[in-house]
């Protein structure tokens, strides 16, 4: 939460603290976690595209006309994505992206 533009020198333990100053923390807790689910799904959605863009993309709208009408579990289903945040299917998703990423060097 810093700028580079103040010297906190003398200051670190206060410095340290100022996340707090972070209001979504405190006020709307799953805020920030909504990113995250968000990322994984979308991750989700580019390794189906690898397999199949065409049906990737139909059950991508297929799940967005859905809107808030159904559950995230059902959103998810309907993207063709596991609504799973597991270590094992963290791992799944992590090798995917280094092996992209290798390909790209």
């Amino acid at each position: 939460f810093g700028t580079g533009l103040v010297d906190w020198t003398g200051y670190e333990d206060i410095q340290g603290s100022s996340w707090q100053r972070q209001l979504h923390l405190f006020e709307v807790p799953f805020y920030y976690i909504e990113y995250g689910i968000a990322q994984l799904g979308a991750l989700g959605v580019w390794m189906n595209s690898k397999l199949n863009q065409h049906s990737a993309l139909e059950n991508y709208k297929k799940a967005l006309s859905l809107g808030y009408a159904k559950s995230m579990p059902e959103i998810y289903q309907a993207a063709g994505v596991p609504f799973d945040f597991s270590e094992k299917r963290l791992e799944i998703l992590v090798s995917e992206i280094k092996g992209y990423l290798e390909k790209l060097n």
